[in-house]
């Protein structure tokens, strides 16, 4: 069985999560930081690859208020390159998922200043949670 990948995306560095494989916990991965289209594509093929991945769920920043942002516009770009992994992809919103993440750090008592890649790992975890909870088979 194949797992779930998360993707937060970011100008800066992007937040990946993995799915178990049976598609109901969602776990932090790992932070790639954001060159250019080509080398984020080629890390994730190498992580599809090696984790064998199945499809790709990507947090999409919709305004507060149900509008696009220069932000969502940024992702909705990254989202069709990744067409180019010939796997399902689908959009979630993402929507304070960082203020989440950043609140369970809190919490746990880690400063989240030097942990933006923690931050980053959290709220794609938290998106894919989402996804898989809103999509779980009852």
């Amino acid at each position: 069985m194949g797992r779930i990948l998360g993707v937060d995306y970011g100008d800066v560095r992007v937040g990946l999560a993995l799915s178990d494989t049976t598609k109901l916990i969602a776990s932090p991965l790992k932070t790639i930081q954001n060159k250019n289209s080509e080398f984020l594509i080629s890390e994730l093929k190498e992580i599809i690859a090696e984790k064998d991945v199945e499809s790709i769920v990507v947090g999409i920043p919709i305004g507060m208020k149900g509008q696009d942002t220069k932000q969502t516009i940024k992702v909705r770009d990254f989202t069709q390159s990744l067409s180019s992994l010939c796997l399902p992809i689908y959009m979630e919103d993402e929507r304070l998922s960082s203020v989440a993440a950043e609140r369970s750090l809190l919490e746990e008592n880690i400063k989240s200043g030097h942990n933006k890649e923690i931050i980053d790992q959290r709220a794609a975890a938290i998106v894919l949670q989402q996804f898989l909870d809103r999509t779980r088979v009852k």
